[in-house]
């Protein structure tokens, strides 16, 4: 059977370039530092290999000071594409726990590391995704043309191949950050950040890309005084290490950027939502590992005190099957 994933239409493309319109305001129109941004990943099998960062508010930690966090992510995939030579089926769940720490080094500079744990498995949203697609007459992508709740993920062309069916687990890449503040005056912030992806996790269970990653962030976020609005972005390159899974159709070097706003509906309860997007991880003709992902990430946070706070949302893949069919997420925040 022959499926393939359609292409991106112009109204995405639009998305796309308004997006990263409205990015450039940010950087260049006065604003300020924002509450966090909703943590975000891109779960898919592959692209989630790399270290590409999580947004995150371009205020720093206070000096002398720490913040932990930490984030949970149910995701779904099912993708099957063929192409001339080239097969992917992504068909399964991911699940990730990140601990994140970070501490204020000085009035300019704080460190970040975040601590994930993934695991792979056939899981249990099939039947709930699929009653889903039927109630709404949208289309399954192929999701009634396999087994349920089944794991397997694998990709072939002339050169590379890679399978997982097994059910895996364990610590993945650990990622440390090093930010500096760079503006910080009336109602905008902006900062730059260095980051290094350790290949911690295992390559040969999908947990891990076997490389070390670096990456380059720029960051900026605008908050008028007693405005419930706030906006936040950022903009970076990754330089991918050379990865033994993904092999020589890796792309090695690849943009990433975001852009969010959060409206404070009540004293303790905002809304959040974001576009993220970042380059292709294959140099292929699929379009789930060849063309470049585009991601709605939409929650709420709830401020229980000054010190916890609690997220929920969830994950849609604008640009189909450029990520997960749709990725359920949580996260606790604590400030001591």
């Amino acid at each position: 059977m022959h499926l393939t994933v359609l292409r991106p239409t112009a109204f995405l493309r639009s998305v796309f370039f308004a997006t990263a319109v409205m990015l450039l305001a940010v950087f260049i129109v006065p604003g300020a530092g924002a509450a966090e941004p909703l943590y975000g990943k891109n779960l898919s099998p592959i692209a989630g290999l790399l270290g590409l960062p999580s947004a995150r508010s371009a205020a720093l930690t206070p000096v002398a000071s720490m913040a932990f966090a930490a984030h949970g992510a149910l995701a779904s995939h099912s993708v099957f594409e063929s192409d001339t030579g080239e097969a992917l089926r992504l068909d399964g769940e991911t699940h990730r726990l990140a601990l994140e720490w970070r501490y204020g080094l000085s009035p300019a500079w704080d460190v970040q590391v975040e601590v994930p744990w993934l695991s792979h498995a056939g899981g249990s949203l099939d039947s709930l995704i699929d009653g889903w697609h039927e109630l709404w007459g949208m289309p399954d992508g192929g999701r009634d043309a396999v087994p349920r709740d089944q794991l397997r993920f694998r990709y072939e062309s002339p050169i590379d191949a890679i399978d997982l069916r097994d059910s895996a687990s364990g610590l993945g890449d650990i990622t440390v950050a090093l930010n500096r503040a760079l503006v910080a005056q009336g109602a905008w912030r902006v900062s730059a950040g260095v980051g290094y992806k350790l290949a911690s996790g295992d390559e040969r269970e999908f947990l891990g890309s076997g490389a070390e990653d670096a990456f380059l962030v720029l960051r900026s976020g605008w908050a008028p005084a007693n405005s419930r609005l706030h906006v936040q972005g950022q903009a970076g390159y990754l330089r991918a290490g050379n990865s033994p899974i993904l092999g020589a159709e890796q792309a090695r070097d690849l943009w990433f950027a975001g852009l969010g706003v959060s409206w404070a509906l009540y004293e303790s309860i905002t809304l959040l939502a974001q576009m993220d997007s970042h380059g292709a991880p294959l140099d292929s003709g699929l379009t789930a590992l060849g063309a470049s992902s585009l991601l709605l990430n939409v929650g709420a946070r709830w401020e229980l005190n000054s010190r916890w706070a609690l997220e929920a949302g969830f994950i849609e893949d604008i640009r189909v099957a450029t990520a997960p069919d749709i990725t359920f997420q949580a996260s606790v925040r604590f400030t001591p």
